[in-house]
């Protein structure tokens, strides 16, 4: 399947944040449609090469939106992927809803089951991840019944934030006071985690420390989000009610309007990594930024 002949460009309003002339967003430059009609997109990450990966998770696929401009599916069936993200040896990351698993899948789409259980039970449903520099993966694993279950109650007993070390022997939860952790990523320096607890409406920033374990919470910021990502100035991109980007401080400095029901998610890719794709319901979304996305 390739890219549309002529993009849609949707006019995208700002709610009066970033009107200065260090503008996040690349000087004149508006939210594009790339591709529609999808059920329900999430989940976009990065390759090395700048090429976005994103799941349709009803439809029960990966799709790939190429430095070409050209949208191929990757993987159909996926374990009803939901989150995904990169690891240093360029495996793709799956959060895969529906055995409540953790994948690693090749560049071939071989995949290999991480793990799907905490002390002898499965999980609630790994929902987004980041992968810290040294291999280290922190996850969120929040409960939200799937047509695709068999089962109605909460497997764990609670829902919560783990790690799991890069050579995957030690599973521990970090995180076990919030209320439905959803959104997740890390600095490039392994030194800071953001994690949006989204039914409190609060995302929160910790220190990383070298075991995996987090100290320091602080309230980041009043909102809640589903996707979260980071660029080089070290602001933070939230999701849900299109995009809202916060200082490093948990100022907000920009509000970009997204014309769809839900906004699930969002990365840096293209070659440049200077292009913000925004998975949002039914549509694939971008907008050229000054900023660039960092790994």
């Amino acid at each position: 399947m390739r890219s549309m002949c002529s993009v849609l460009v949707v006019a995208c309003v700002f709610g009066g944040y970033g009107l200065a002339a260090e503008d996040i967003v690349a000087p004149g430059a508006e939210l594009e449609v790339l591709s529609r009609g999808f059920s329900f997109t999430e989940g976009p990450a990065v390759d090395v090469e700048g090429n976005v990966y994103f799941t349709d998770q009803p439809n029960d696929r990966i799709l790939k939106w190429d430095t070409r401009d050209i949208l191929t599916v990757f993987m159909k069936p996926c374990g009803r992927s939901n989150g995904l993200y990169f690891d240093k040896e360029g495996n793709l990351l799956a959060c895969a809803d529906e055995k409540n698993e953790l994948w690693r899948i090749d560049i071939q789409g071989n995949r290999t089951v991480v793990l799907g259980k905490y002390k002898d039970k499965i999980l609630n449903g790994p929902n987004d991840l980041w992968v810290r520099p040294d291999g280290g993966i922190y996850f969120t694993d929040p409960f939200y019944k799937r047509p695709w279950w068999q089962h109605d109650a909460r497997p764990q007993d609670g829902e919560c934030v783990y790690f799991l070390s890069a050579d995957g022997k030690k599973l521990i939860r970090v995180a076990d006071d919030l209320q439905q952790p959803n959104g997740i990523i890390g600095t490039p320096d392994g030194k800071t985690l953001y994690v949006a607890d989204i039914r409190a409406g609060k995302t929160y920033s910790y220190s990383i420390n070298a075991d995996g374990t987090l100290s320091n919470k602080k309230l980041f910021c009043e909102l809640g989000s589903d996707g979260m990502t980071i660029d080089n100035e070290g602001n933070v991109y939230l999701t849900g009610r299109g995009v809202s980007v916060f200082d490093k401080d948990g100022k907000k400095i920009r509000q970009i309007d997204v014309p769809e029901r839900w906004t699930a998610n969002v990365t840096f890719g293209g070659k440049d990594r200077k292009t913000l794709f925004i998975t949002a319901s039914k549509g694939l979304y971008a907008i050229k930024m000054r900023t660039i996305g960092v790994r």
